[in-house]
């Protein structure tokens, strides 16, 4: 019975746990970002203020606002440059293109963490692990060739972007275990604010957009912090294989929801 209890609470299995919360939470946001009349730029400036506020009570409910914000070192910083400009890229991709397509696409990034993880770190593969990746790839070549010569081709290529920095984020943690998880995912909503009031126009919608996209900041909350924390603790390949569970979730529930 003791092993048992240490088996699910070993580093792994809490990782995996956090991995599918992230999964999960991540699964809704092309339901929030769909659900809304607001342009690209008003979400994502209301999303980053309602999760920037709810990540950093959360840090402070722990005391741990002096390590997560003036100890993230250039990692952290890394993580939030590269988590706002995937930011930048995911939310008018919604816009642009279809919830599923979305989703399929973001199925590469099992194959391109891996690899990442491969090189920077000489993380080995396992072929399972391989197998899924490759054939995530294939569905993405797939997907975009469909999209050739349409007007979604640059929503496709804009959640292509998005896969490579979560893809990156995901090899950054994996490398450097220390980098605090709130820090970096308030980073990647601050910095974004000044593109989002010089090329939107977040003060201007409604109320109850604006109770929508509260909903969405503080879902992209749990999702970021969770996907950190697990990130430390499995292979970055699984880890994105575990997040490929938003590749079904999210076209059903855009499908239940919208």
């Amino acid at each position: 019975m003791a092993t048992r209890s240490t088996a699910f609470t070993s580093p792994y299995a809490v990782g995996v746990a956090l991995l599918l919360v992230s999964a999960i939470a991540f699964s809704s946001t092309g339901v929030f970002a769909k659900g809304v009349e607001a342009g690209a730029w008003a979400v994502i400036f209301w999303r980053g203020v309602f999760a920037a506020t709810s990540t950093t009570l959360w840090a402070a409910s722990r005391g741990g606002l002096r390590r997560e914000f003036f100890g993230m070192g250039r990692a952290g910083l890394a993580v939030g440059i590269v988590g706002a400009m995937g930011t930048a890229a995911l939310i008018p991709a919604f816009k642009l293109t279809t919830v599923a397509n979305v989703a399929l696409i973001y199925a590469a990034a099992p194959f391109l963490a891996a690899f990442m993880a491969w090189v920077a770190i000489g993380e080995r593969v396992s072929k399972l692990t391989a197998f899924g990746a490759g054939g995530a790839l294939l569905g993405v070549g797939i997907i975009v060739s469909g999209s050739i010569g349409q007007v979604n081709l640059m929503g496709d290529a804009l959640a292509l972007a998005m896969t490579l920095a979560m893809s990156i984020i995901m090899v950054i943690y994996r490398v450097r275990l220390e980098t605090p998880s709130a820090g970096p995912s308030v980073l990647q909503s601050v910095l974004l604010f000044p593109f989002a009031i010089s090329l939107g126009a977040p003060f201007c919608i409604a109320p109850v957009e604006m109770a929508i996209l509260a909903g969405f900041g503080v879902f992209h909350a749990i999702a970021s912090v969770t996907l950190a924390e697990g990130a430390k603790r499995v292979p970055a390949g699984q880890t994105a294989l575990i997040g490929a569970l938003e590749t079904p979730l999210a076209p059903v529930l855009a499908l239940l929801i919208l």
